[in-house]
């Protein structure tokens, strides 16, 4: 009964671990931009703002609003 126990244990942290995985979505995009990615103006600025809003959200503790933002601007940057 214990091993079940701490199995689920380990799931559910491993889950948790997952879903809020902002900062270092954070620390991704982050690097390519030190990179100067050749970006349109307007995509530049989209993913300069995504940013900061993903980074709002998840300290408002909103990480699947900041997933989703952090993931559009990734997707923006090819990463």
């Amino acid at each position: 009964m214990k091993q079940v126990l701490l199995a689920s244990a380990l799931v559910l942290a491993a889950g948790t671990a997952f879903a809020h995985n902002c900062p270092n979505e954070m620390k991704a995009i982050d690097a390519k931009l030190a990179t100067n990615p050749k970006l349109a103006d307007a995509d530049a600025a989209k993913v300069k703002q995504l940013r900061a809003d993903g980074e709002a959200a998840h300290k408002a503790g909103k990480h699947d609003d900041s997933m989703k933002a952090l993931g559009e601007a990734k997707k923006i940057l090819g990463i």
